[in-house]
């Protein structure tokens, strides 16, 4: 798949993540009898409309959300008499909870059954080719063994003294008393097998001790095993993996949007600083890694993209803040404890607020992802 393919399915795959969590609320509002006026996908001016019985479906221009309009939910207009039985206030609140809820239930949902059907039908990789990332040309001062030898870059060790290496044997092997003795490699190189001669030399290797090394740096090398898990074995997993992608974006959610993640969204917009791997990106620059994954060949990397994303818009969508449908469970959690009815009049103020900062934070982070892209992930 090239880069600009692969730009254009994530922004497919956006709208159609979009187009799931709004089909999730209008379905569950439809279960329970409550009337919906339109299902839009994105914001602003009406690009494309068409209606079928009671609901005006439909595509807006700013393709950064979308809603479903359900009625009785605006405090601000009034409801037909007519419609009154099936307006949202009408039906109790845990209906109205599950309707709010479904939308960002679904990307967990999504998330999980992405991770079922990549476990079941490709598998997590479990073991790589012995991949030289890079040479050094010295070791202790003097030229090293593998810029000696003649290795290069992009080499992919297949045996050494006739034993066949991956990236994880390949360590163990050198590193067993091997310091001093010549050994014979055996390496792929643009599509053919190269012999090489290389003796190992005693040098650190990241701490005081000394071990036998050649002179190579690994890299991720292509993938030779992979384990699939049986259906209902996959669940587990799926689910594990799921539940470690919703820690993660936990924490980044609290360094994004705390303190010292608004500081740093200030000093990348008016300071000379350069982006990290760990910044925030918008839409621009979710389109530009999956452009970078599919340039490095990394299929795998796609499906944990894409379960990191859905995760996070959950997550986002779960905060008990107006406008997020965390929002609404929060207004129906104080309306149950406390007994009374919410002012949503009021409400909407704030959610005024917390919008026009979630749009200068996207604006934000789009323009930075034209000016100051984050670096490649993988390179």
């Amino acid at each position: 798949m090239s880069g600009t393919a692969a730009a254009i399915g994530f922004i497919f795959t956006l709208v159609l993540v979009i187009l799931i969590h709004e089909a999730s609320h209008f379905i569950m509002a439809k279960r329970f009898d409550i009337k919906v006026e339109e299902f839009f996908v994105g914001f602003g001016p009406r690009l494309f409309s068409f209606r079928r019985g009671e609901t005006e479906y439909g595509i807006k221009a700013i393709i950064l959300g979308g809603y479903v309009r359900i009625t009785g939910m605006n405090p601000f207009e009034e409801t037909n008499e007519a419609d009154l039985p099936r307006s949202y206030g009408s039906k109790p609140r845990w209906k109205r909870a599950l309707v709010i809820a479904a939308g960002p239930v679904s990307h967990f949902v999504m998330a999980g059954l992405i991770l079922w059907l990549y476990l079941v039908f490709v598998g997590q990789p479990t073991k790589f080719s012995a991949q030289i990332g890079a040479v050094e040309p010295k070791l202790n001062g003097i030229e090293s063994p593998a810029s000696a030898a003649g290795f290069e870059a992009g080499d992919v060790i297949v045996s050494i003294d006739g034993e066949p290496v991956d990236a994880d044997n390949f360590t163990k092997i050198l590193r067993a008393d091997t310091q001093g003795e010549s050994l014979t490699f055996v390496v792929k190189r643009d599509g053919e097998q190269v012999t090489l001669v290389a003796a190992p030399t005693m040098a650190k290797a990241g701490g005081d001790e000394e071990v036998p090394r050649l002179g190579v740096l690994m890299s991720g090398g292509t993938i030779l095993e992979r384990d699939r898990p049986g259906p209902v074995s996959a669940v587990g997993e799926s689910a594990q993996i799921t539940w470690s992608a919703t820690r993660q974006v936990v924490a980044s959610i609290g360094r994004v949007f705390g303190p010292q993640g608004i500081g740093r969204m200030f000093t990348l917009l008016f300071g000379d600083a350069q982006r990290s791997v760990e910044d925030p990106f918008s839409v621009v620059g979710g389109a530009r890694i999956a452009s970078q994954v599919a340039e490095s060949g990394q299929f795998d990397a796609f499906v944990f993209l894409f379960v990191s994303f859905n995760v996070f818009v959950g997550l986002l969508n779960l905060l008990p803040l107006p406008p997020f449908d965390g929002g609404h469970l929060a207004v129906l959690a104080i309306e149950k404890i406390t007994g009374r009815e919410v002012d949503m009049k009021k409400v909407v103020p704030v959610s005024a607020v917390i919008a026009s900062l979630l749009i200068a934070f996207t604006l934000a982070t789009v323009y930075l992802d034209l000016v100051k892209p984050v670096p490649n992930l993988f390179p």
